[in-house]
This record gives structure tokens, sequence and C-alpha cells, in this order.
């Protein structure tokens, strides 16, 4: 069973909001944009409460400017005009918006923080990417940093900055080195999470507003639940 489909016009949490750009924090099981599901994705749901809303007549403009896996959930950046979305393009493609990470995973790593090099390759039959130490035919260079911010009960809190932004980057990354995140099938947790999420979260996002050039943060809350509860208290 997939995580299930959580936003609606009702519920949508949105963090942040002008006339240039949304900001929300996305639910395990919202699909960032259509997909040969054939699920709604959270772009048309944001349309429709934009419409709604501001009783917008004939067709609303909305810009995907980077995507999250549907089972994570967290911080997902929307351009709201023509003008701010290549802009707003231009600060991800540059490495000029600084997104962290934070998951959630068993096993202790390796050490307290570290800088992971891989080389990535992804399979489109399975939909996984495998690490590898050394370049390989068909392989990408994948580049992380982490760190342990916190010890729980059973699990490690682990803060994540990307360098590059790969194919199931964090999830292939972490797994190679023994921590595959809670909830993560796929990459080798030994169960599945109840609402099919995997605790792998967007925490926050910082970029310079492109149209106001200030400099923007937004952080998302985490999921309600025993465990991610646990992680902010």
């Amino acid at each position: 069973m997939g995580p299930r489909i959580h936003s609606t016009t009702e519920n949508l949490n949105v963090l942040l909001e002008d006339n240039h750009l949304i900001v929300v924090n996305k639910r395990a099981g919202d699909l960032v944009q259509g997909d040969k599901t054939g699920d709604a994705p959270i772009s048309d749901i944001i349309k429709l409460y934009l419409k709604k809303k501001y009783s917008k007549p004939g067709n609303v403009f909305l810009g995907v400017v980077h995507r999250l896996d549907r089972p994570t959930t967290g911080v997902v950046l929307f351009a709201r005009t023509s003008k701010a979305l290549p802009r707003l393009n231009a600060l991800f493609a540059e490495k000029k918006a600084q997104k962290t990470y934070w998951a959630i995973v068993k096993n202790q790593p390796p050490k307290a923080s570290d800088r992971l090099v891989n080389w990535l390759k992804k399979d489109p039959k399975t939909n996984k990417s495998k690490a590898y130490p050394k370049e390989i035919p068909g392989s990408k260079k994948a580049v992380l940093n982490y760190k342990v911010v916190k010890q729980l009960t059973n699990y490690v809190l682990l803060e994540i900055n990307l360098e590059t932004g790969r194919h199931h980057q964090i999830r292939c990354q972490l797994s190679k080195i023994g921590c595959p995140i809670k909830g993560d099938l796929k990459y080798g947790f030994d169960r599945s999470n109840k609402d099919g999420s995997i605790s792998l979260h967007a925490r926050s996002l910082e970029f310079n507003h492109p149209v106001k050039k200030e400099l923007i943060k937004v952080t998302a809350p985490v999921p309600d639940d025993p465990i991610w509860n646990a992680c902010v208290s």
C-alpha cells in the first residue's frame, strides 16, 4: 500500500504565501507533480486553493520549482508568477537555495558527522538508485553532509544538507552506510510506517526572494507522530 493522499484545499498546510510564491508543508503521499499514477498532484490542489481564496477566473498560474519524493514530507516551494518562476529556478540551479533535511534512522552512523561521496546510478525498472564508491558508466556524483542531531530511545535523528540533487540521493546514501531511513522498505528498512511514509522531512528552506531580494527562511513543522514529536521536544 502506498502512502495515503492527505492534502486537500481545506487542510493544505501553507507556510508562506505572497503575490510571487507559495510554500507548503507537503504531507506523505502528496505528489508534487503529476505522474503515471494519475493521482492529483499537490500543484493542482494549490491551484484550486488559490482559485477559491482569490476568486480567480480562468486558469491559475503555478510553477513547480523543485520536488520531493512522494513518501517524504516537508517544505516545497512553488512560483505564483511567470516572473518569479525562472528566478527561483535559477536559484536552485545555481545552488543558492539552502535545503535542510531531517531523517530518522535506526542505526548509529559510523561517525557523528561526515561528508558522503558516492556515484549513484538509477535503475528505471525498479525506480531505485544504487551507490558506488567510484564512477561507473551512467553514474552521477552524489555528495551530502550529515550530522547526528538527537539520540532518541530507539532511533537517531540526522540533519542532512545536499551538495548535489540526485534521484533518491539521501535514501540511497544513508542506506549505503547502514542507516536506512525509518519506513523505507525500498532502501533496506525492515518494516513500513503505518501511513506509508518514510521518516524523511524537508525541514527548512532558505533563499533570496525572487522579487523583493530579502532573505527568506521557512521551517516546516514535523509530522504529528510520537517519534517525530520526540525529535522536537
